[in-house]
């Protein structure tokens, strides 16, 4: 039986592949300091950043910027909190970090 706290294996490939494009790595830089590129926010940055402040930051389609969160989401490089009408994201730094130690290690 799994230890319900043994976070689950890291998907390298999805992860690889999330980071492919460059929209999605810009969405999680600029998800790494939210005080600096979303701080206009009304709601605390510790719910996350909320999916219209994304869209408003790169400059793209709500449903384009709602693709990318979620390819990135599969791949578990963030997490999503849902707060009445509104979707928060945040950096999953554990799987971030485990990602960088396995590339490091690997290659």
């Amino acid at each position: 039986m799994k230890n319900p706290t043994t976070p689950p294996p890291l998907d390298v490939d999805a992860i690889c592949k999330a980071l492919s494009n460059p929209v999605r790595r810009e969405i999680l830089a600029s998800l790494r300091e939210p005080q600096v590129h979303f701080g206009d926010q009304a709601l605390p940055l510790e719910n996350g950043v909320c999916a219209g402040k994304i869209d408003a930051h790169c400059a793209l389609s709500q449903s384009t910027v709602s693709a990318h969160l979620a390819v990135l989401q599969k791949a578990g490089l963030v997490t999503s909190k849902r707060v009445g009408q509104w979707v928060f994201f945040k950096r999953n730094e554990p799987v971030i970090e485990a990602f960088i130690a396995h590339m490091n290690a690997q290659l």
